[in-house]
């Protein structure tokens, strides 16, 4: 906790907030804010909620040390930090019926071949096939992808998978699979170790023990499914 008291009041006034503005966001009296400005420590809520409205991780929080950061580079974390989270524009191309209710796009072995030079192009992603499934969520987004070969066993090569988008990629969870847009790689199906706040990585592997681990750098990272169901 050694940093986080400097750290929430220098970000405050890096983004040109009031104790009494940013105390009225979070739902707290200033008095309160200006403790944890001091020696307080907040609530874990409270915590989540503060770090929210500053743009910025829980850990960066509590684990850096932003006095002594340059403004370039402290303009850069928080620019790469909301960014991560999906907060900055990130623009996800989709289709709907008549109702406005959103369809699931499919894409199929063909398509992948094309799909990272067109998955932002809303006229690529119109043309795919797309349908619906009622007993999904509508509060979701979903998109179907068809597996290729046989490196996540037992979903064999040729299923047709069905996954849910991520926008906080920071909230990719260890050991879960996803199927992933790269700059280097195009469109892989993998199991995800998150290692950005450590190394700005993703360690990726395979259900297959043939094909070996590989890391990823965040910033080839183009769009995040995560692994729903599979389709028979």
């Amino acid at each position: 906790m050694m940093n986080l008291h400097a750290n929430i009041k220098l970000l405050r006034k890096k983004k040109g907030l009031t104790q009494e503005t940013l105390a009225s966001a979070i739902g707290i009296s200033r008095s309160k804010l200006a403790g944890y400005e001091l020696n307080i420590n907040p609530t874990l809520d409270t915590l989540v909620m503060i770090s929210d409205h500053l743009g910025v991780s829980i850990d960066i929080l509590l684990r850096e040390d932003l006095s002594s950061y340059s403004e370039y580079k402290l303009r850069e974390l928080l620019e790469t930090d909301q960014f991560l989270r999906g907060r900055k524009l990130r623009v996800l191309a989709t289709t709907v019926d008549e109702q406005g209710r959103e369809l699931i796009e499919v894409v199929s072995q063909r398509a992948k071949a094309s799909y990272l030079a067109g998955f932002s192009d809303p006229e690529f992603i119109s043309e795919l096939p797309r349908f619906a499934l009622p007993f999904l969520p509508m509060d979701k987004k979903y998109r179907v992808f068809q597996v290729d070969g046989d490196s996540m066993l037992p979903v064999p090569e040729g299923a047709w998978i069905v996954c849910e988008y991520v926008d906080d990629w920071t909230a990719i969870k260890d050991g879960e699979r996803y199927v992933l847009v790269t700059e280097q790689d195009g469109v892989v199906f993998k199991i995800a170790y998150n290692r950005i706040k450590e190394e700005r990585k993703l360690l990726l592997c395979s259900s297959n023990p043939i094909y070996k681990p590989f890391d990823i750098n965040v910033e080839e990272l183009r769009e995040v499914w995560r692994y729903k169901l599979v389709i028979n």
